[in-house]
């Protein structure tokens, strides 16, 4: 099995190159894209580097030929004050990348058999408490915009004979990386509150679970098109709320009654506050139809499990000073 991983060196690009590995052993051959020439030669001796500037021009044919899957993750965090050369960054990382990657398949004598390119929920917009579905149509708003020009750049690798799949990712929970790391000191020193009303629906996956659905997306050729990567189980925000808390041993009903009000998450973020309080009950309709069975559904039982895994990072660096 030979891949290539664009963003591998992110939080969810080393989950997915774990699982790649697990499942095949020494025939994995993966190549991991990174931008910085300074640290490559410390990848593990399984990843090749690959240094490409993913938003200057197409990487060369050769990177990708003749692989059997490619695999984008790279794309702008958008976790950030939304201030107009912000919002190009977060545009440019993910519809320019994409468009460059796909041009080198146009170049490529043999292109890959799949590319599972990231997108995000973002594509529905805020949509209340309607369930969504791959089906349902995209909404409104920057992100919504963003997501619907990235997957366009994505599709047009079909023209080159390669199947193409749109993982939209939900947010995503894990030791070491994502938007819990930034969000667990809060609730471990009992501040954690929700997010304005916080009946807002948030979908949300397990970091084992988006690699294994990357997995799932290589190899189970039924899969084209747009992949919901998120657990069958949605909650509101007010719920995961009462969850973290209790993961980390906190009272939950403190955690309830605070609250964060959006006009101080709009002079945070600007209009990037928008993301944090959108709401989308998103539903993995491609996932359950093509047999993924999913190891952490449960939002408590996953928050714990990412609880637990930081206490044994914390150990484990403890006992390396």
């Amino acid at each position: 099995m030979r891949i290539v991983v664009i963003g591998g060196t992110g939080f969810i690009g080393q989950a997915v190159l774990k699982e790649f590995l697990m499942t095949w052993g020494r025939e994995l051959q993966a190549t991991v894209v990174t931008r910085r020439k300074e640290g490559a030669e410390l990848f593990p001796i399984w990843q090749r580097p690959f240094v490409w500037d993913v938003n200057e021009s197409p990487p060369p044919p050769s990177l990708i030929d003749g692989v059997d899957a490619v695999i984008n993750l790279a794309g702008e965090t958008v976790a950030q004050r939304w201030t107009q050369s912000a919002k190009q960054r977060i545009r440019d990382s993910r519809v320019l990348t994409t468009r460059n990657l796909v041009e080198s398949f146009r170049q490529a004598a043999r292109p890959p058999k799949v590319l599972v390119n990231a997108s995000a929920i973002g594509y529905y917009g805020d949509r209340g408490d309607e369930e969504l579905t791959e089906d349902s149509p995209p909404g409104s708003g920057f992100l919504a915009e963003v997501c619907q020009l990235w997957e366009e750049e994505a599709l047009k690798a079909t023209e080159f004979g390669v199947r193409v799949v749109c993982a939209r990712f939900g947010i995503v929970f894990g030791a070491g990386g994502g938007i819990l790391e930034r969000m667990m000191p809060m609730f471990e020193w009992g501040l954690g509150a929700k997010l304005g009303s916080g009946k807002q629906w948030m979908s949300w996956i397990h970091v084992n679970d988006a690699a294994g659905l990357i997995l799932h997306a290589v190899t189970n050729e039924q899969i084209k098109g747009a992949m919901n990567v998120v657990s069958p189980n949605p909650v509101t925000n007010r719920d995961f709320t009462r969850a973290l808390a209790r993961a980390v041993g906190k009272p939950a009903f403190l955690a309830t009654m605070l609250s964060i009000p959006t006009f101080i998450l709009r002079m945070q973020m600007g209009e990037g506050a928008g993301a944090l309080t959108a709401s989308q009950k998103v539903l993995p309709k491609v996932a359950q139809a093509t047999g993924y069975e999913f190891i952490h559904p449960d939002v408590e039982e996953a928050l714990r499990e990412v609880v637990h895994r930081r206490q044994l990072l914390s150990l484990a660096l403890a006992s390396t000073d």
